[in-house]
C-alpha cells in the first residue's frame, strides 16, 4: 500500500510545482485579458513565458504519476487525497510567492487536513 501513496506524493510534487510555476509566470505576464483586441497577443506572451511552459510540463508529469495512482487505488480514496496539494500550495505560496495567509485560510487548510485524515482511516 506504500507504493501508491509514494506515487501520489510524486504526482502532488509535480503538480504543485507546476501550479507555482504557472503563477510565477503569470505574475510576469500580467492579467490575462480576454478582450478580442488583446487576447491573441496576450496568449502568445503567456505561452512563450518559460515559467508557464515549465509549469504545464510539470503538471503533465504529475498527470503521468496520477495515472499510476488511480490504476492502483480506488478513485474515491485517491481523489480526496489530492487535496493534500492544497495544503502544500498554501504553505509554498506563502514561502515562495510572498502571499498573505489569513486566519481563515489556515482554518480552511486545517479542515482539509482533517478530511484527508478521516478518508484515509475509513
Amino acid at each position: 500500500m506504500l507504493r501508491p501513496f509514494l506515487l501520489l506524493l510524486i504526482a502532488l510534487c509535480f503538480t504543485v510545482t507546476g501550479e507555482l510555476l504557472l503563477k510565477h509566470g503569470m505574475n510576469k505576464v500580467g492579467v490575462l485579458g480576454l478582450q478580442p483586441s488583446v487576447f491573441l497577443p496576450m496568449l502568445w506572451r503567456t505561452f512563450t513565458t518559460p515559467q508557464v511552459v515549465l509549469g504545464f510540463a510539470s503538471i503533465f508529469a504529475g498527470s503521468i504519476f496520477w495515472l499510476a495512482v488511480i490504476s492502483r487505488l480506488d478513485l474515491s480514496l485517491a481523489y480526496p487525497m489530492l487535496s493534500i496539494g492544497y495544503i502544500i500550495v498554501v504553505i509554498a505560496s506563502w514561502l515562495l510567492l510572498g502571499e498573505q495567509i489569513t486566519g481563515l485560510r489556515v482554518l480552511g487548510t486545517l479542515i482539509i487536513m482533517g478530511g484527508v485524515f478521516v478518508i484515509t482511516r475509513g
